[in-house]
């Protein structure tokens, strides 16, 4: 007990681990979430959220009194109470990300790399696996990953904005940098539109967009991040408003240009300026596509403009340039970036 006659136990609450974010969240905006303590493992399947009262508003399993050691607020915290010198701390990693219960990181140089892994499972306990990252390859642009710390599984399902996005790090590609994009399409949309999402991946624009109201067509070639965007269509609750094929998109385009246009049309793809003669045959006059593209930091709008603009006019149409985003960068002196514009 302290002197004072408090003991040193606080709150918290027990969730389930895929929920952890998302409780963070609710937690923070309700203003009990106790950010001085950490997220700790509970059970196999859950862990214990530390709050400062008791949520009114958050659906919770249970609550319980947790021991109320200080966290370690920082990565570089958990890498010295290891040993780490100034200097080895100076290669660790300034970022990660957080993917359903996985932490997703770039090692670098870092020195150790396993103790970085063991340090974020310390420093994120909801999470039971860290993967250190490394590029993507091959046609259908596969992940290399390769396990650091935890139990080592792969697979999880990843809630952003309300989406659950079931998926394996290691089989498939997902950015946690495009987590604002991903947002922002299912904002773009209104109920009843008809889009074309043209590699649509695991689900990426095409789950928030659907959960929008939006009927959208998703094709994508990559047979492994077929049948997770088949499975992510049933976990979202819009298998009605989703038309997901495995396909070529060139190969699906005709077929759908004659059903009837696209009001909108997604190329969430870096290479996606090969591609815009099949994005505008699927378009309609009046339609808007939003293009990807992977630029030179010294081309940056012009090159995506220039290469909408020239495939517009040998179709024999127009474009009006609505907005043009950088989403994040992609490599050094390289620019993700988005062109949206509406095509007569």
């Amino acid at each position: 007990m302290r002197e004072n006659g408090s003991d040193d136990r606080r709150l918290a609450v027990v969730v389930a681990k895929p929920r952890t974010q998302q409780v963070i969240d609710a937690l923070g905006a309700e203003g009990v979430y106790d950010a001085d303590r950490s997220v700790r493992s509970w059970d196999d399947d859950a862990v214990a959220v530390p709050v400062t009262t008791p949520p009114e508003s958050v659906e919770v399993r249970e609550i319980v009194q947790q021991v109320g050691e200080p966290r370690l607020r920082t990565l570089e915290d958990h890498l010295r109470q290891r040993g780490w010198t100034d200097e080895e701390l100076a290669a660790a990693p300034g970022s990660w990300a957080v993917v359903g219960s996985i932490v997703l990181v770039d090692v670098g140089d870092s020195p150790r790399p396993e103790e970085v892994g063991q340090a974020l499972l310390a420093l994120h306990g909801e999470a039971d696996t860290v993967l250190a990252r490394g590029g993507i390859s091959g046609a259908h642009r596969e992940p290399d990953v390769r396990v650091l710390a935890g139990e080592g599984d792969t697979e999880t399902v990843h809630t952003e904005h309300g989406t659950q996005y079931g998926l394996d790090l290691a089989e498939v590609m997902f950015s946690p940098g495009n987590k604002a994009e991903r947002a922002r399409m299912g904002e773009a949309v209104e109920a009843g539109e008809r889009v074309l999402d043209m590699f649509a991946g695991i689900g990426y624009f095409t789950l928030p967009m659907a959960r929008a109201g939006a009927d959208v067509t998703a094709v994508e070639r990559n047979p492994t991040a077929f049948r997770y965007l088949v499975e992510n269509v049933m976990r979202n609750g819009v298998d009605g408003r989703v038309q997901p094929y495995r396909a070529d998109c060139r190969d699906v385009v005709p077929g759908f240009a004659e059903e009837g246009r696209a009001d909108r049309v997604m190329m969430g793809y870096y290479d996606a300026y090969e591609y815009l003669d099949s994005a505008l045959d699927a378009l309609k006059p009046g339609g808007v596509v939003h293009m990807h593209e992977a630029t030179p930091e010294a081309l940056v709008f012009d090159r995506p403009i220039e290469r909408l603009e020239a495939a517009a006019a040998d179709a024999g149409r127009s474009v009006a340039v609505l907005d043009t985003r950088r989403v994040k960068g992609y490599s050094e002196g390289v620019a993700h970036v988005v062109v949206d514009a509406r095509v007569e």
